[in-house]
């Protein structure tokens, strides 16, 4: 039997008046992938900043850096690189955010300190602050009325990007973002369903859902096909793709670095 969860986004949404600003932004949030080309103000922009490097970090070592990509060149080659998403290169703010295990590294070095080499651990910390400190960055935007879009192809193409961004070995472009004012067509873009928590909140240990259980998760999402055929499109689409396949290879290449201890 399914895990009984009484909140999930359908009751939140009935509830919606009872909500705060923060709480209303963070569930109307959407990709934003048109924008209207209002530049964003250096103010507005150094807020955004500032909000992300205040996200929760692993002892206060900020494993991230953050790259403001200004160069208009960079972004059209960045809108090839990252599966030729064309809206990449039309944002106002691009920001790469880089895991960053060199700086701490060098920073002990510098001072006698005989550290081991960074392994995956360090790694999946640093992917953590850095997801952190994106989604910061997110959320301040969205207060702000600024759309934003996720592009996680940044992952691929490593030798690319690394030679783009002229990245260390113990470094990572964890996630990438793209900022800028919606459309009026954007902002009234119905936001994809989220499947209910009783699916993805599991109490206490780990659910495994049998068949039955992950077709009502999935079912609606199949529309004008069978839910059969759409999970099947669905898989060709995303997980066999040649850029998913891409995302894995590029993965490797980073990580040969932290596997070196």
């Amino acid at each position: 039997m399914m895990y009984s969860v009484i909140l999930h986004y359908t009751s939140f949404a009935c509830k919606r008046n009872n909500m705060n600003n923060t709480i209303q932004e963070l569930m109307d949030r959407k990709s934003v992938r048109v924008f209207t080309g209002k530049a964003i103000s250096k103010e507005d922009k150094e807020l955004i900043l500032t909000v992300a490097t205040q996200a929760p970090t692993a002892g206060n070592q900020q494993l991230y850096t953050i790259i403001d990509v200004t160069d208009q060149k960079l972004k059209d080659r960045l809108a090839v690189t990252c599966d030729n998403q064309p809206f990449i290169a039309q944002a106002d703010m691009v920001l790469v955010f880089v895991a960053d295990c060199q700086k701490w590294y060098e920073g002990f070095k510098d001072n006698g300190a005989q550290p081991r080499n960074p392994g995956v651990g360090d790694l999946m910390l640093a992917v953590t602050d850095t997801a952190i400190a994106a989604q910061n960055a997110v959320v301040a935007a969205e207060s702000l009325g600024i759309g934003s879009c996720y592009i996680g192809d940044i992952m691929e193409n490593a030798e690319i990007h690394k030679e783009i961004f002229k990245l260390p070995e113990y470094t990572f472009p964890a996630v990438m973002l793209v900022f800028g004012y919606p459309t009026q067509q954007q902002k009234e873009r119905e936001k994809p369903k989220r499947v209910e928590l009783s699916y993805v909140v599991h109490e206490n240990f780990y659910r495994t859902m049998d068949a039955e259980d992950r077709r009502e998760m999935w079912e609606d999402k199949a529309t004008a096909i069978s839910y059969e055929e759409w999970m099947k499109r669905f898989c060709e689409r995303k997980y066999n793709s040649d850029f998913s396949k891409e995302m894995s290879r590029s993965v490797e290449v980073y990580l040969k670095g932290f596997l070196r201890n």
